[in-house]
């Protein structure tokens, strides 16, 4: 059997097993995004966080975590997690760092946004509510959790479902440039470098989250109260300097919190994701274009399902919730 057909016959069980078998993706007909918002939260202190969460499901079922990305909030997951707590799954959604009504529990923790910390989040909070593994998935930001959790705690991670593949950054190849056509689709990382760029994110967030979600994901054709209800989170007192810091880290223009600096060293040498994993990719991703497997496959050392959603954007999950579900749904099953 080849790989595709072998890889065709999965995707098929996969959404079969989730209650969506024929609309996995097929996107162009999908139904507007559910207007229903996560509540009520509930809050645990994690590490150097308390951490606001949104769960669903049966409390004995098996874990899914979803992680959401910038500028988005946990409603990127509003139409995944009904699917998944269907099919029995406990589904915990928590705003990441800097959103939300997530908190830094000490005022003098530097408010860090660099890969280490938003990876080290994910295994406070599954200590502290006592998981001792689960399945993650995330995209953008929260992908880029999911890839350090998974890659330095596998023995915490059942399976890892990821937007845009290893997003593990490398740091030591930041300055390396890449073609000017996909230089432009990363202005916002080079404004937030400089201080008329933070200045900007401070008086005009709103304005600036919701032109790159346009930009994105160009097919979207979300409304205004889809966004309004994600652009509350970004009102945390935190989000400035936790944004700031993360593109200005990434670059070698802030130092990164001591805490995490051995963590950092070993996410230098780019370590493979070793649990199994099914990554996405939108075909119309405004950021980042959809690849093949082949571009990361060298990343991935165990079992690894690549596959590209029709009409999907940056903000898969929210656009392409069936596909999303699915690839979860695969894991949890294995």
């Amino acid at each position: 059997m080849s790989d595709s057909v072998d890889r065709a016959r999965r995707l098929l069980l996969a959404a079969a097993l989730s209650g969506v078998a024929g609309r996995a993706f097929a996107q162009a007909d999908a139904p507007a995004p559910s207007p229903r918002r996560m509540e009520p939260l509930k809050h645990v202190d994690a590490g150097v966080l308390n951490i606001a969460y949104y769960e669903e499901g049966p409390a004995d079922g098996p874990v899914a975590i979803l992680l959401h990305g910038f500028p988005y909030d946990i409603h990127t997951y509003a139409d995944v997690v009904p699917q998944l707590a269907a099919q029995g799954c406990r589904v915990i959604v928590p705003y990441l760092r800097g959103f939300g009504a997530t908190r830094l529990r000490d005022p003098a923790t530097l408010r860090s946004g660099e890969q280490a910390a938003i990876g080290v989040d994910v295994v406070a909070l599954m200590d502290a509510l006592g998981i001792p593994h689960a399945v993650l998935g995330g995209h953008n930001w929260g992908g880029r959790a999911a890839c350090v959790a998974a890659a330095l705690w596998p023995e915490r991670c059942r399976g890892m479902v990821t937007v845009n593949s290893y997003l593990i950054q490398d740091l030591a190849r930041a300055m390396v440039p890449i073609s000017p056509k996909d230089e432009v689709a990363l202005w916002y990382e080079y404004y937030f470098l400089v201080e008329r760029g933070r200045s900007g994110l401070v008086a005009n967030r709103r304005e600036i989250a919701r032109l790159l979600w346009e930009q994105w994901s160009p097919e979207w054709d979300f409304d205004d109260s889809t966004f309004d209800r994600t652009a509350a989170a970004h009102d945390n007192p935190d989000y400035v300097d936790v944004v700031i810091h993360s593109y200005r880290h990434r670059f070698g223009l802030a130092a990164g919190d001591p805490r995490y600096a051995d963590l950092q060293q070993r996410l230098a040498a780019l370590p493979p994701i070793s649990v199994p994993s099914v990554t996405l990719d939108g075909d119309r991703d405004g950021v980042l274009p959809a690849s093949d497997e082949s571009v990361s496959a060298s990343k991935f050392t165990g079992r690894r399902i690549h596959r590209v959603v029709p009409g999907a954007g940056h903000n898969l999950p929210q656009e392409a919730p069936e596909a999303f579900a699915a690839a979860i749904i695969e894991l949890v099953r294995a």
